[in-house]
């Protein structure tokens, strides 16, 4: 199982309702993809914290991922959703099953 969490800094006209309205939308456009199995997605507790804005997916493999990448409901996120609204980004991959070698996943 792979956990794959982004972390994103917003351009300074995002005012707080539209990071609601993008929470809500990145559950509806991102669990519509057939290989995610949970979207999580949240703002930040502590107004001093870099990244403002966390969304974090769990796909069956790195594979898997890549297709979710690929899926049209993940590109039109990207463009309509991330892209107008992100500044900055740090994504990273986790393996979540213990003892599983990571280059299986």
């Amino acid at each position: 199982m792979i956990a794959h969490i982004s972390l994103y800094k917003l351009k300074p006209e995002i005012t707080i309702d539209r990071l609601e309205e993008m929470m809500s939308l990145t559950r509806v456009h991102l669990l519509r993809i057939p290989e995610v199995l949970a979207v999580r997605t949240g703002k930040r507790t502590e107004a001093n914290e870099p990244w403002q804005w966390y969304v974090g997916i769990e796909v069956e493999s790195k594979d898997k991922l890549v297709i979710a990448q690929d899926d049209p409901h993940y590109l039109k996120y990207r463009e309509e959703i991330l892209r107008p609204a992100v500044a900055e980004q740090c994504v990273q991959s986790f393996e979540m099953d213990p003892r599983k070698d990571v280059k299986y996943s």
